[in-house]
């Protein structure tokens, strides 16, 4: 802030830190959606879509990295808990059928190879106790 502004400026970065495609305040890790937009309104309906095995929604476990509704074809960009999680194609088949429930047209449900962790969690307090 200076004296000519007085609003605070939260684009500012330490000094040599550029905002770039490497830098990772440029892309949070988490999905980001309008509200009120089709891809949040998918996101919602996501909700209903229940890890078996834990009982948390897949949106609480932060298994739901990306919904892009923009690109051809559409896409939803998810990761499972394990890697031979045992619920992997029940799980990803209900995003698929949910999502487009909603949507009302195709989706591919893409399955990232990435490791799940729970930071990834909206609250990663959910599973004290698990």
């Amino acid at each position: 802030m200076n004296e000519t502004n007085t609003e605070m400026d939260y684009g500012a970065r330490p000094a040599g830190m550029a905002l770039g495609a490497d830098d990772p305040l440029a892309r949070p890790s988490y999905p980001i959606v309008t509200p009120g937009s089709p891809a949040d309104n998918i996101k919602t309906a996501l909700r209903q879509v229940v890890d078996p095995e834990i009982g948390l929604e897949v949106v609480q476990l932060g298994l739901i990295r990306e919904i892009t509704l923009d690109s051809d074809p559409p896409e939803i960009k998810m990761m499972l808990t394990t890697p031979f999680c045992p619920y992997g194609g029940w799980l990803i088949q209900q995003v698929k059928d949910v999502s487009e429930s909603v949507a009302g047209f195709t989706i591919k449900v893409t399955l990232l190879p990435d490791l799940w962790d729970p930071d990834m969690m909206e609250d990663p307090g959910l599973l004290s106790g698990w």
